[in-house]
């Protein structure tokens, strides 16, 4: 586990969706980015460094991280990034946020340049029927500023997006809610998914599909397990024309072949399960 915020965001190797994005675009282009749910702004500054002439908009509406992103944009003299203290949502106004926070045991006597428990904020309540981190705690709640992405983008004049890197805790569809139509001007996206509900009435995995396949996008990576994991979603029009059938097809594949992988098990658990009801009722005479 990286412990120090600079080795995290000068490291050389390349996250999924960093690969992928040094695919579709050359590095020349000015690449229009959100960093939705961007913490420390840690990759904000990853992806302002890898496309040097994009535009990244960053939203964090937790005041001390917000602190931190402006000291990291002044560390790096990342000039290209633009810093908001916002919520993005379903609706604008002022909305109440769920502050985590919390350090594994193993850490708790360390002197470590890392926060480990502020990345799991929310606009949604902590589900405690699951308990993935028993170290994470959300014992504060907080009134932040919200906002649209409809309404930024009007505000700030920008006719589309070429790129959203979405971390907000369960939240994802109420902040794609508050595109409206826009959606159809968001040319790729990338997520966090949870495969149960970690938070109270989140949207999980099927729900994150079924929106994005109904809005005209394909998804390109698929690393969620029987728990959580990411998925990259591109525009499929926007897409055909940027990159070879070829290509598309292949991404394509490897998402099949993941999902495939995580599908066996199921498939074999339902199995025995018939075997053995099929089994009871041969023994007790049931037809």
């Amino acid at each position: 586990m990286i412990q120090r915020r600079a080795d995290y965001i000068k490291r050389q190797e390349l996250d999924n969706q960093e690969l992928i994005l040094n695919e579709i675009f050359k590095i020349t282009e000015e690449v229009i980015i959100f960093d939705i749910g961007a913490c420390e702004g840690e990759s904000s500054l990853r992806y302002a460094s890898q496309f040097p002439n994009s535009r990244v908009y960053c939203f964090e509406p937790l005041p001390k991280n917000f602190e931190r992103i402006q000291n990291n944009i002044n560390t790096y003299q990342a000039k290209n990034i633009i810093a908001n203290e916002l919520c993005l949502s379903d609706k604008s106004g002022e909305v109440e946020f769920n502050v985590s926070s919390g350090t594994p045991k193993e850490y708790e006597d360390q002197k470590v340049d890392w926060d480990f428990g502020n990345k799991s904020s929310s606009l949604l309540e902590k589900n405690e029927d699951v308990n993935v981190y028993d170290w994470l705690k959300f014992k504060e709640k907080i009134t932040v500023k919200a906002t649209t992405l409809k309404e930024f983008t009007e505000k700030e004049a920008l006719n589309h997006i070429d790129f959203i890197h979405m971390d907000v805790q369960g939240a994802e569809l109420m902040v794609l809610a508050g595109a409206g139509n826009l959606i159809e001007s968001i040319n790729n996206i990338w997520l966090e998914v949870e495969a149960v509900q970690i938070y109270k009435n989140q949207p999980v995995k099927k729900d994150i599909e079924q929106f994005f396949r109904s809005n005209g996008f394909t998804k390109v990576i698929d690393t969620v397990n029987h728990v959580d994991g990411d998925q990259f979603w591109t525009r499929t029009n926007w897409i055909k024309q940027r990159k070879s059938e070829s290509w598309i097809n292949e991404k394509v594949s490897e998402v099949r072949n993941h999902e495939l992988k995580y599908k066996i098990p199921l498939i074999t658990k339902i199995r025995q399960k018939l075997q053995i009801r099929t089994r009871l009722k041969k023994i007790f005479g049931i037809s």
